[in-house]
């Protein structure tokens, strides 16, 4: 009987969940429709006054919208658009104060009668700071006060009682994802660009360049051509990468011998031959400027546990997937 209750009371959930799902669907859809039409004016507005402000994009809103305020304003601030939130209640208590006239104000209700808005309101109007309105009443007191509104469908809540914001905020949240990518692709910003504001974490991790972390100098596991293995196991061995460089006269690399190598070889005397014999040739490399993400996907790709730097065709580094796995990048 437990079971029996247990299995109904998940297949209950699951079909809820569903149907929230495809409510949310449904918004994201109507919304992509009114994009490309009604909608497509107003927002290619927003973006260019946005673009064009000599300030901050203040986002302003209560409630569920606030929530949603305040992740549009970080995703907009870590891509190149000058960004912060302000709480709508807060604002009418001195901090209308932090809006100045060359910002543009983002304020977000899905009904555009939130009582708290008026003081944002009133200051955009007194000081002509551009106001831009994400809500679905486009007769509303924030619709009709607004300089662009980014009307959004009036599509049903996935609450079976209409009354907690999902669908909705939903739709707010994809608007103002579309408002910061479409922003960034203006700017041209780049990854170098987003790894300026995201110096932390496995983010942060990824956008650093392999110059940054890698091993050089005399922490490099390398022979000259002609080196035998019995000394290059020793290097191996003594550097810890588990693979040894092999550079030729102009201290150019040539191959590359691994612990994989000993291990394929271990029938034979090692001894009695020299890298050159053993090596394998065109090893996989990498150049200094390459971010670490894509250096984590190259060792991943080609199975590899460590990879040599080069330069003009000279190790000037070298990074073990230990190193990556430290930083938070693999």
């Amino acid at each position: 009987m437990i079971i029996q209750s247990s299995y109904m009371v998940s297949k209950g959930a699951i079909t809820s969940a569903l149907k929230t799902l495809a409510s949310e669907k449904q918004g994201l859809e109507a919304l992509e429709v009114a994009l490309l039409g009604s909608l497509s004016s107003s927002f290619e507005a927003a973006v260019q006054t946005i673009r064009n402000a000599n300030g901050h994009v203040v986002i302003t809103g209560l409630g569920k919208s606030g929530h949603i305020g305040t992740k549009i304003a970080a995703t907009l601030a870590s891509t190149g658009t000058p960004a912060f939130f302000v709480h709508a209640a807060e604002a009418n208590h001195g901090d209308l104060g932090m809006i100045g006239s060359d910002d543009v104000i983002l304020a977000l209700s899905w009904s555009g009668e939130t009582l708290e808005l008026s003081g944002i309101i009133n200051h955009a109007a007194r000081f002509r700071t551009p106001l831009i309105a994400i809500t679905s009443g486009e007769s509303s007191v924030l619709g009709r006060q607004a300089d662009i509104v980014l009307l959004l469908p009036k599509i049903e809540e996935a609450c079976p009682h209409g009354l907690a914001p999902t669908t909705s905020t939903v739709m707010q949240l994809a608007l103002g994802d579309a408002l910061a990518v479409a922003l960034l692709e203006m700017r041209g910003f780049t990854a170098t660009d987003f790894k300026i504001y995201h110096p932390a974490g496995s983010l942060g991790a990824s956008l650093k360049y392999v110059r940054d972390i890698m091993h050089k100098g005399n922490r490099l596991p390398l022979v000259a051509q002609g080196t035998t293995m019995t000394e290059a196991m020793n290097v191996l061995v003594e550097k810890h990468f588990g693979c040894v460089g092999v550079v030729n006269k102009k201290g150019e690399l040539i191959g590359i011998v691994t612990d994989g190598d000993l291990a394929r070889n271990i029938h034979f005397n090692l001894s009695k031959f020299n890298v050159d014999e053993v090596m394998t040739k065109n090893p996989k490399i990498v150049e200094p400027n390459t971010l670490v993400g894509a250096a984590t996907a190259f060792i991943n790709d080609h199975h590899i546990g460590a990879f040599f730097v080069v330069e003009d065709k000279k190790p000037v580094g070298i990074v073990h997937f230990h190193d990556l796995l430290r930083i938070g990048a693999a």
